[in-house]
């Protein structure tokens, strides 16, 4: 059976589906061919990750589909309940980029507390000729340690988000419509294990009390973060967004800065993507990456192998 790859897959997950004997391709067939491209190679499992979108016309459109696999969490580029509908197994990899998209937060966290994302700019245009200047704008960082981080949407990604945080030193609220508590597992490096149990609170009260707020939840018809949720929040505060693009207004962001609600600001995520709005790219407020959440050799292939073990689990 035939396997298309159509946004790669890692060596791992292609050497687990060779050996388990599968063909594996790995070409990218542009989405206006992918039908034609499906129907003449017998492809039986579409693998996808945001690029590539099936839709119902592909669906209907190829007989020989048997699975349709996502690598990552979010399947909004699948029409997943329709696949299913007709008899098409729909899998995706949940767990496999938890802790990555958690240190990309991190990243962002404690670059948007110690400005690092400006100086970084700055430095090599003004170093050597303002160097006291870049000292003086940039002295009054901000420690994570002690602070409060608020997580909305408490599943495998923001319990992730969560223990990093719980490591670094901070206090943790959560809020999640699904869940009432989590236990947390942190494991270090000697094989010592210590648990913190979080229970959810409501979005309002995270949202009053977060020195920082992270979201790390599915998109949805309507904004999670809109104007009015931006009021409810300290003044100076300091948000990321690695979830989705469109959970969060970005006009209302942009207004938040400029009237110092919010201090500074991450996107990994875009309402508009591949083409973010220009006065994101330009505000010197936000450090921004190019959705790059999942994108580490480790999750690749942590995504890949559990991509195949699926598949062989499926289809023997």
């Amino acid at each position: 059976m035939k396997v298309l790859a159509n946004d790669g897959i890692s060596k791992s997950g292609i050497d687990a589906l060779e050996k388990g004997g599968y063909e594996v391709i790995t070409t990218t067939v542009a989405q206006e061919q992918l039908i034609n491209y499906i129907n003449e190679h017998q492809i039986s499992v579409l693998l996808v990750r945001s690029a590539t979108t099936v839709r119902k016309d592909l669906i209907d459109s190829c007989p020989s589909l048997k699975i349709i696999g996502r690598g990552g969490v979010g399947m909004d580029n699948i029409d997943v309940e329709y696949a299913k509908s007709k008899g098409l197994h729909v899998i995706n990899t949940p767990a496999a980029s938890s802790h990555s998209v958690a240190e990309l937060v991190f990243g962002h966290l404690y670059g948007l507390s110690r400005f690092l994302h400006n100086s970084n700019r700055d430095m090599p245009l003004e170093g050597d000729t303002n160097f006291k200047g870049l000292k003086k704008a940039y002295a009054k960082g901000t420690e994570l340690k002690g602070k409060t981080l608020g997580v909305l949407g408490f599943g495998r990604i923001g319990q992730a988000t969560a223990k990093v945080a719980l490591g670094a030193g901070m206090k943790v609220i959560a809020f999640d419509p699904f869940l009432e508590k989590a236990n947390l597992e942190l494991e270090f490096f000697d094989g010592q294990k210590v648990n913190f149990e979080i229970e959810t609170i409501s979005k309002e009260e995270v949202l009053k009390q977060a020195d920082f707020i992270t979201l790390h939840v599915p998109a949805q018809k309507d904004y999670v973060i809109d104007e009015a949720e931006f009021n409810m929040m300290k003044d100076g505060v300091i948000i990321v967004n690695a979830a989705r693009g469109g959970v969060i207004n970005e006009v209302a962001l942009v207004k938040a800065i400029e009237n110092g609600k919010v201090a500074r600001a991450a996107l990994d995520v875009f309402e508009k993507e591949p083409k973010p709005e220009m006065q994101l790219l330009m505000n010197p407020a936000l450090s921004l990456t190019p959705h790059t959440g999942a994108a580490t050799n480790e999750a690749q292939d942590r995504i890949g192998t559990e991509l195949a073990s699926q598949i062989i689990s499926i289809l023997g």
